[in-house]
């Protein structure tokens, strides 16, 4: 069929032209339309405005609450009267994700400085979500008070409302560095932030000395921001040069630690006691993983764990013995756990509002300066303006104080006093008005003494005004005595400013052996047909009757030690590993083993044994083929196990001896020497034995089993009653591998089995 489009007739309307629509390439439309959604979620969404380090929804809750004149000081509102104003009037989108917003600037645990004072539940550090907009409270804290001082002074722009009804400001004055100060965190489209809290007074002076030393270095900057300061605290383990190279980059991470110190308990006991957890870790997640690894035993050392958590947290880690060393208990649970974390920085902030750009930590101190010179000769002309108008009105008062008999004479007698008033004294509409809107007990003596001290106040004023905005030096050091101002609101002269997070040599701890650490005793593991292992103390009879579920019975049985590490050969050729002193006791029917490993439902185990690092394994599929494998390539290291065999595996044997025997369906046997199989770490191997005519398979041949041994001892193999047959002379089976091999002697097992 041709491509080309088929020709309307010349009568008929043009319907699409009708519909005002027009055709163009898919490519070109959704390229076009995934832009603007990639744009909208750069811009107004995901990341933050590197001068007040806020994203719109957070900028917008705090403006809303400001026009409800929700004051640090005043009445609490409730949460969902804030929610639907800013979403009625600000931000058109969902009140739950406004309220969680809104919940997170309240939270002492994720913010280091909360923007919110919030009355209720808010959530927790368990990762307990806040209660319902309808219970909780909540008016601006004193942090937001200073992020949005001056928005009434012009002190930034303003833009429509997504309706056009209200207008809102595009950024706020930002009296300190909140990005730095509070951090922050989000996915765009194609580029991410993260951003950790810092400590505000740290963060100060790193701009103080900016404002000196305008070509700073980022190395230098980072001498005073003496790393992240997180609300939760921890201890910061992170070398100085490493924490340099993130700042200068915008790039990197940082290594955070719990808090933790040993509690003597008397009689040489002791005991390990956490007070503070890495930032946005959650406490029940946490202890959730510290009891894992307690039931699953991959701590042998630690012994129990226990939430003693009230308003601060407290939690106890118990040692398995007194001798056990804490460092070494620690150690092992900062990699193990969320004991100890690497908080990333992606320093990918919005420039001015709308170029996004990874930032080093000397491109976000400007940006923030820049802002605030700006705001400042805003509000300085802003002022100025003001104190224009206000002289204007001064200088009208005092014209009608020196003359005030005849301005109550034209007030009085005249038609339009108005007019009279402008033309005998030069006076303008504006201080005509005041004029005449003046009061009576304005025209008191003294009142005339007050109106030329607050002239020469204003001029006095307008003068200082003036020269700031005509010095640069003079506006940067009216910037530090802000700065300085407020870090003396927030600093660390106030109990709230200190530093949290405390700085430590990034040493590593010592890197122990849990494995020595386990008690070596004899166990014997059961493995039954239906796939639930048990693990029972001592070497117990292979063949002793046990008791398992209905419908199951004995599958597999070995003795084995607790250090040991056990592989699961399945059909699917994979090899899984499992530590012996993780399996379940033997007093009840065990566990599932597909919930230790990720087995699959239709793959049979073929073989359970102890893993020893110096032997070496025989693998073989159904259809004949294959390799000898070697102990240090079956071991896996996730529950996901090891691909070694590919095919329908059918057995794993133990390599010993210098020949291999092996046997089909066909029930011809071939042995051939050890040597002429190739050791592999995985594939599908070589052929061991042919089965049919030209090498070609027909129904049921397949290879049954193999073994190893000795040519010169012959091969031995069980009767029934117990008794034992030899055959010394194996020189009729001899021959090459692939070979399809002679009947297998007289007396052989009909299933065709070695053993």
């Amino acid at each position: 069929m041709s491509d080309e489009p088929i020709p309307a007739p010349e009568d008929a309307p043009d319907a699409a032209a009708g519909r005002g629509t027009q055709s163009e390439p898919l490519s070109r439309a959704i390229g076009e339309r995934y832009l603007t959604y990639a744009l909208s979620t750069i811009m107004h969404r995901a990341l933050p405005d590197a001068r007040d380090g806020l994203k719109p929804v957070h900028r917008r809750i705090l403006y809303a609450m400001r026009e409800l004149r929700l004051a640090p000081n005043g009445a609490f509102r409730k949460s969902a009267k804030i929610t639907g104003d800013v979403m009625g009037n600000y931000h058109p989108h969902g009140d739950a994700a406004i309220y969680d917003a809104m919940a997170r600037l309240a939270q002492d645990f994720a913010m280091r400085y909360p923007l919110v004072d919030g009355q209720g539940n808010f959530g927790n550090i368990d990762g307990d979500n806040p209660a319902a907009a309808r219970y909780t409270e909540a008016r601006l804290a004193a942090a937001s008070e200073a992020l949005m001082e001056g928005l009434a002074e012009d002190a930034v722009d303003y833009r429509p409302n997504y309706d056009g009804t209200l207008s809102e400001p595009v950024v706020l004055p930002s009296a300190f560095p909140n990005l730095l100060a509070n951090g922050a965190s989000g996915i765009a489209v194609g580029m991410a932030t993260n951003i950790p809290p810092h400590n505000l007074h740290e963060v100060v002076d790193a701009c103080l000395h900016l404002i000196k030393t305008p070509d700073a270095r980022d190395d230098t900057l980072a001498t005073l921001i003496k790393g992240p300061d997180f609300p939760t605290g921890g201890v910061l383990v992170e070398s100085a040069d490493s924490m340099a190279e993130t700042y200068r980059t915008g790039r990197g991470a940082f290594r955070l630690r719990a808090r933790w110190s040993v509690e003597d308990l008397g009689r040489g006991l002791w005991q390990i006691v956490v007070t503070e957890i890495p930032y946005q870790v959650q406490k029940s997640k946490l202890i959730e993983r510290l009891a894992e690894l307690i039931q699953t035993r991959k701590i042998p050392i630690l012994a129990d764990v226990r939430d003693e958590s009230a308003e601060d947290i407290r939690i106890v880690l118990e040692p398995r013995a007194r001798t056990v060393d804490p460092d070494q208990l620690m150690g092992a649970l900062f990699r193990a756990s969320d004991l100890e974390i690497r908080f990333n920085l992606n320093m990918n902030v919005l420039i001015d509002g709308r170029v996004p750009k990874v930032c080093s930590l000397k491109e976000v101190l400007r940006a923030f300066l820049d802002h605030r010179r700006e705001v400042l000769v805003r509000r300085a002309q802003f002022r100025l303006e003001k104190i224009a108008a206000r002289l204007e009105v001064l200088e009208g008062y005092l014209v009608a104080y020196l003359n005030l008999d005849r301005v109550i004479e034209i007030i009085r007698y005249e038609d339009d006093p108005k007019s009279v008033l402008a033309a005998e004294f030069g006076l303008s509409e504006v201080q005509v008005e005041a004029i005449l809107n003046m009061r009576l007990r304005a025209l008191r003596k003294l009142e005339e003494i007050e109106l030329r001290a607050e002239r020469d106040a204003l001029m006095a004023e307008r003068e200082g005004l003036q020269a700031m905005l005509d010095s640069e030096d003079a506006q940067w050091a009216r910037i530090a005595d802000q700065l300085k101002e407020v870090r003396n609101l927030f600093g660390k002269s106030r109990p709230e400013g200190q530093r949290r997070t405390t700085l430590a040599e990034a040493s590593e701890t010592p890197v122990i052996d849990l494995e020595a650490m386990i008690d070596r005793e004899p166990v014997t593991v059961i493995l039954s047909r239906m796939g639930w292992i048990r693990s029972m103390k001592g070497h117990q009879p292979l063949d002793a009757e046990l008791k398992f579920k209905d419908g199951d019975g004995p599958g597999h049985a070995l003795h084995a030690e607790t250090t040991d590490k056990l592989m699961v050969f399945a059909s699917n050729g994979r090899f899984y590993t499992l530590p012996a002193n993780g399996l379940p006791g033997g007093r009840g029917m065990g566990e599932p083993l597909r919930l230790m490993i990720d087995l699959p439902n239709e793959a049979e185990v073929l073989a359970i044994f102890p893993w020893r690092a110096d032997a070496r394994y025989l693998v073989a599929s159904k259809a004949g083929d294959g390799f000898i494998v070697g102990a240090g390539d079956i071991l896996a290291q996730t529950r996901a196990g090891k691909q070694v065999l590919n095919g329908d595996a059918l057995l794993c044997r133990p390599v010993s001896g210098d020949h291999v025997a092996v046997i089909g369906e066909n029930r011809k046997m071939l042995v051939f020497p050890l040597a002429e199989l190739p050791e592999m770490s995985r594939g599908k191997g070589v052929r061991l034995q042919r089965f049919g005519k030209g090498g070609g398979l027909v129904k049921d041949d397949e290879l049954v089993d193999a073994i190893c041994l000795t040519l010169a001892g012959g091969l031995s193999w069980p009767m029934t009653g117990g008794k034992t047959r030899h055959e010394p002379d194996l020189t009729e089976w001899l021959g090459k591998r692939g070979g399809t091999g002679r009947m297998a002697p007289r007396g052989f097992p009909r299933d065709n089995r070695f053993a």
